[in-house]
């Protein structure tokens, strides 16, 4: 099968097309073969050498694909009523940069009426990341406030449609008015500029002093400290990246007297029952929003998979509004 290969660490030129042989499904899994593949910031962190795929899991880059199921462990994919040529899309730990994927059944998702596969193929990654971490480790609430820090990211566009859905305020920050508006586009109630605005002020002026519920966090660094001065009592802050830097100094006597938790989680290495309860719980919860269209999917562009390198450069650049996706 032709699959994008990381020749060497370093630049997005690193990506080749390269021959592999298919993988097959062992128990428990099943194997599709792929439409589209969604690309994410930890591919371009593979890719440079800084984050290495869990052991046992392929070389290839690509956590997120959407295609057609081939074959597979057939009483798991019975219990999971997924049948030979299903239409599905996958979370994976690797391998998503490949004609075929080998995939857990229990993280495979059906693909919603009326989505193609490159809509689909965007939604694994963002979906159960947002769902773990905004409304599981996070315990966003109907009629509490989220913050979104990055929120014309993959990430950000999925958690602003979803906080908004489930009934929270939305405030987003981007790096642009053009991504601002984006933002309150996709339903955010408000968006804020961190290159021209103090998102810490802005925050404290939107919730007249209150500060917010829930952070989802992208940067770390010092963006902590900032976000400790702007949570509310009994408030969440959750990172899930540290795209700032892996050290932060923060007022550790606010942490104390508002009763602040200071959370983070990365879910590539988690195993497959924990990603499997998350895929129940957003068939359940998520997948009627999509096939209502109260929430959508948002692509910015597409690539050929043999121009993946253009893709990852796009996605290093930072000014994509949503979903960057290869099609095979």
């Amino acid at each position: 099968m032709r699959a994008i290969e990381i020749t060497s660490f370093g630049a997005p030129e690193v990506l080749r097309m390269g021959e592999r042989p298919m993988p097959e499904a062992s128990a428990g899994e099943l194997l599709i073969r792929v439409s589209a593949s969604g690309i994410n910031r930890p591919d371009v962190l593979q890719r440079l050498g800084h984050y290495a795929p869990p052991a046992g899991t392929s070389d290839l880059p690509g956590l997120e694909v959407a295609g057609v199921v081939e074959s597979g462990d057939a009483v798991a994919m019975a219990e999971a009523g997924i049948r030979v040529g299903d239409r599905v899309c996958a979370l994976v730990a690797g391998g998503g940069y490949a004609e075929w994927c080998v995939a857990p059944v229990a993280q495979c998702l059906p693909v919603p009426d009326g989505f193609s596969d490159v809509d689909a193929a965007s939604l694994p990654e963002t979906f159960f990341t947002v769902w773990s971490n905004v409304f599981d480790r996070g315990r966003l609430q109907s009629g509490e406030s989220l913050l979104v820090q990055g929120g014309t990211s993959g990430i950000g566009v999925t958690a602003i449609q979803l906080a908004r859905a489930f009934g929270a305020t939305v405030i987003a920050t981007a790096g642009s008015d053009e991504k601002c508006s984006a933002c309150l586009d996709l339903g955010a109630h408000h968006a804020i500029n961190y290159k021209s605005q103090d998102f810490v002020a802005e925050v404290k002026r939107i919730t007249e002093g209150k500060g917010v519920d829930v952070v989802l966090d992208m940067v770390a660094g010092d963006y902590v400290a900032r976000e400790v001065d702007c949570v509310a009592e009994d408030g969440r802050i959750v990172i899930i990246a540290v795209q700032g830097g892996i050290k932060s100094e923060f007022n550790a006597g606010l942490v104390l007297r508002r009763r602040i938790t200071i959370t983070g989680s990365t879910l590539r290495p988690r195993p497959v029952a924990f990603k499997g309860a998350i895929a129940s719980a957003l068939r359940e919860k998520v997948w009627p929003l999509l096939a209502s269209g109260q929430v959508r999917p948002v692509i910015h562009s597409t690539f050929a998979a043999a121009d993946a390198s253009q893709a990852h450069a796009l996605m290093e650049s930072n000014q994509h509004i949503g979903k960057i996706v290869l099609t095979w």
